[in-house]
Formats: C-alpha cells, structure tokens, sequence
C-alpha cells in the first residue's frame, strides 16, 4: 500500500463516512460531502469497510470509491 500513497495523505484520515437509517453512505472530505452511496453500491462499500484491516485500508477505500473529484486546484481555506 507505500506505493499507493506516497505523500501520505491518507495517514490524516481526511475521509469520514455515516450512514443514515435507510442505509445510505454519505462520504466527506475533509468535513465537506462529496458522494452519496445508495443500495447496491452501499451494501458493497459497506462489506469492504467491515473487511478493512486498519484505518488507512477504511481511507483507501473511500478514495477509491469517491474517484476523481480533486483536481489540485482547489484552494485551501
């Protein structure tokens, strides 16, 4: 996994995720939402957060499954 996250960001555990009483995932960056699970695509993250041996693989998991939305333009507030 060294070789995935080389500049270590995932170590700050900038992903969160909940799930509400209809089991959907509501995933967030850094304190903001940036993707909403439902059904079948939640049961199945849900089965790999469960599956997951420590919190970088939870981190992970949840960068791969929000995919492409950080360009690195972004400013920092």
């Amino acid at each position: 996994m060294s070789n995935i996250d080389k500049r270590n960001r995932l170590d700050e555990s900038p992903f969160r995720y909940r799930v509400n009483k209809d089991e959907n995932v509501f995933i967030e960056y850094e304190g903001k939402q940036v993707k909403i699970l439902r059904g079948r695509e939640a049961e199945k993250f849900l089965k790999k957060i469960k599956s997951a041996s420590d919190e970088k693989s939870i981190q992970l998991i949840m960068a791969k499954v929000t995919g492409n939305f950080k360009r690195g333009n972004e400013r920092k507030n």
